[in-house]
């Protein structure tokens, strides 16, 4: 599945009409969410994840989107079940998107 660019007028929309949704967010200036990309982008191509949303938000051009998740760090990864945060950590780690996105399927 592709992921999908969001800003603060669709994420509202895009979280509560989806059952699972995982966002990554991110800013254009950082390395770490440069290098975490590719993971993030592998993991959203995986047929285990099928039915979960992969949704990016660039966190210093959607305020809103970032309160939503309490992003304090980027990368910030945050997951999201029938529009409610589930979990949200900063993190650029693919073995903790994993956990993440295994907790949101369970």
């Amino acid at each position: 599945m592709a992921i999908v660019a969001v800003t603060d007028a669709e994420f509202n929309s895009i979280i509560n009409e989806n059952d699972k949704v995982i966002v990554k967010y991110f800013a254009d200036w950082c390395g770490s969410c440069k290098l975490f990309a590719p993971k993030f982008r592998r993991l959203s191509e995986n047929a285990d994840y099928d039915g979960v949303v992969f949704i990016e938000v660039n966190a210093e051009e959607n305020e809103e989107a970032r309160k939503a998740a309490g992003v304090n760090n980027l990368p910030f990864l945050a997951t999201f079940k029938n529009g409610e945060l589930l979990t949200g950590k900063p993190t650029s780690k693919e073995d903790r998107a994993i956990e993440m996105l295994n907790e949101l399927k369970a």
